[in-house]
C-alpha cells in the first residue's frame, strides 16, 4: 500500500458539536484534504505548539515527548492507518534501543505527538480515496452554485441523490467548509456502500 505525507492545512471551530474543531490535514502540492474533527482539548494542544506558544506547565503532549525523550525512544512517524465508520485511526512508530515499535493512538494525539517530535504524518491512498476531499477550483475562481440548496439545517440529507451529494460536497469544498464537506463525504460513502 502506498503511503503519501501529510502536513497540517488548517483547524476551524465546529459549527454543528460544541467544543470539536475540524482539523485538515493535506497532501502537500496537491488539493486533496483529509477532515477529522477532533475534541477541544487535543485541538488546543495541536494549536498551542502551532503557535509556538509556551504553557507555564507542560501539557500532557508535551509530557509525554519528555518521558520519551528521557528513555530515548524516538517517534519516527506517525500513520493514519484506517477509517472506519467515519472514524480514524492511527499508529505511532517508536525506535529504541535500535528496536521498532508500533503504539495504537487516537489520530489527534497522534498528530499533536508528531508536531512535537517534528516528524512525518502518513495516510494510505485508499484512505485518502475514501475519506478524502479535493477542491480543484482556484480561491479567485470560487463559481456560485445555486442549484442544489440544503434542505435541512440538520445535516440530513435524505432528500437528495448522489448526484446533488456530489455537487454539495464540490459546494463545501469551494467555501472551506470541510466539516460540512466532511459529512456529506461520510453520507455519499454510506449510500455507495449500501449500493456495492
Amino acid at each position: 500500500m502506498k503511503k503519501v505525507q501529510l502536513e497540517i492545512v488548517g483547524m476551524s471551530y465546529s459549527q454543528s458539536q460544541s467544543g470539536a474543531y475540524a482539523l485538515i490535514l493535506g497532501i502537500k502540492g496537491e488539493s486533496r484534504r483529509l477532515p477529522i474533527i477532533i475534541g477541544g482539548f487535543e485541538a488546543q494542544a495541536i494549536a498551542i505548539h502551532l503557535e509556538d506558544m509556551k504553557p507555564t506547565r507542560p501539557l500532557t503532549h508535551d509530557l509525554f515527548k519528555s518521558f520519551a525523550t528521557h528513555f530515548k525512544i524516538n517517534l519516527l512517524e506517525v500513520v493514519i492507518n484506517k477509517f472506519e465508520n467515519g472514524i480514524f485511526y492511527s499508529i505511532l512508530v517508536c525506535e529504541a534501543d535500535g528496536k521498532k515499535s508500533e503504539i495504537d493512538s487516537r489520530t489527534s494525539d497522534a498528530v499533536a505527538l508528531a508536531i512535537r517530535f517534528n516528524c512525518p504524518m502518513y495516510t494510505y491512498e485508499h484512505i485518502i480515496d475514501e475519506a478524502g476531499i479535493s477542491s480543484e477550483e482556484e480561491a479567485g475562481e470560487k463559481e456560485e452554485k445555486q442549484s442544489v440548496k440544503r434542505k435541512s439545517a440538520g445535516g440530513d440529507y435524505t432528500g437528495y441523490d448522489l448526484g446533488e451529494l456530489e455537487e454539495l460536497l464540490e459546494n463545501a469544498i469551494s467555501d472551506e467548509n470541510f466539516e460540512e464537506a466532511s459529512r456529506i463525504r461520510d453520507e455519499i460513502n454510506r449510500r455507495k456502500k449500501e449500493s456495492g
